[in-house]
């Protein structure tokens, strides 16, 4: 779980790893973004995202994709409390919604 202070303006970081008819695929030329939600919400608002790079984490068909939250960020300035995070990639013809993990605010 990633922990971050209520004043911070940090990148939430996520792993997304993609295949297509069972084969790594690079899914950084797709847009992503992010939802941050009470536990066991579901996402209606949607930030947007990046990727960090455009290649996979060495060793590996992971990416790493970012938003960023807090004051002054383009994302969602969160209060105190833990929060769900979800990813959702759009590519043609689909849109995969995947949570990602859990988001501790102090």
């Amino acid at each position: 779980m990633q922990r971050f202070d209520r004043e911070s303006r940090e990148f939430v970081q996520a792993t997304v790893e993609a295949t297509v008819e069972g084969q790594p695929y690079n899914p950084t030329h797709d847009v992503i973004e992010f939802a941050f939600t009470s536990i066991g919400g579901r996402p209606t608002t949607w930030y947007p995202g990046g990727w960090d790079g455009t290649d996979p984490i060495p060793g590996t068909t992971t990416y790493k994709a970012q938003a960023l939250i807090g004051p002054g960020s383009n994302g969602p300035t969160l209060t105190p409390g833990r929060y769900d995070v979800f990813v959702r990639i759009t590519d043609t013809p689909e849109q995969p919604v995947i949570p990602v993990g859990q988001l501790q605010i102090t």
